[in-house]
C-alpha cells in the first residue's frame, strides 16, 4: 500500500502505463519506468504491480488486476518466473516457452511493445504524423 501522496501517484501512473500495453503484447519494467520518465526505478514498477489489488477481493477497486493487465509486463530478459503470468499471457495469443533453468521466456522481438511514449500522451499532431 502507498505510504504517500507521491508513492500514491507513482503507482497510479503505473496502473494507467500498463493499461496501455496492448492485448497480446508485453513490455518490461523498466520500459514502463522509462515511459514514466524515471528510467531508474523498474523496481518500483514491480512493487507497484505486486501491490496490485485482487479483483476478487476487491471487485470494485479502481485498480485491479481484472483491469490493469499486470502479466504483460515482464523482466527485460524476456522472463518471468510466475506461471501465473504465463498462463495469463498465453491466454492472449502470447507464445511462452521454458528456459534451461524452468524460467517462462517470452520473445520481445514478435511480442514486444517497446513505444518512445505512451499512446496517451501523443498529440494529435503526432498521430498524424506518424501515419
Amino acid at each position: 500500500m502507498a505510504r504517500s501522496e507521491e508513492a500514491a501517484a507513482w503507482t497510479y501512473a503505473v496502473y494507467n502505463a500498463v493499461r496501455e500495453v496492448p492485448y497480446g503484447k508485453v513490455t518490461s519494467y523498466g520500459h514502463i519506468a522509462r515511459l514514466l520518465g524515471k528510467p531508474e526505478c523498474p523496481r518500483q514498477v514491480g512493487v507497484s504491480l505486486k501491490a496490485l489489488l485482487s479483483a476478487t477481493a476487491q471487485p470494485d477497486a479502481h485498480y485491479n488486476n481484472s483491469n490493469v493487465p499486470w502479466q504483460r509486463v515482464i523482466n527485460a530478459k524476456g522472463a518471468n518466473g510466475a506461471r501465473q503470468q504465463a498462463t495469463a499471457i498465453e491466454a492472449e495469443g502470447v507464445q511462452v516457452t521454458r528456459g534451461s533453468l524452468g524460467e517462462y521466456l517470452i520473445d520481445f522481438a514478435i511480442y514486444g511493445w517497446f513505444p518512445d511514449r505512451l499512446p496517451s500522451d501523443l498529440s494529435e499532431d503526432d498521430e498524424d504524423n506518424e501515419e
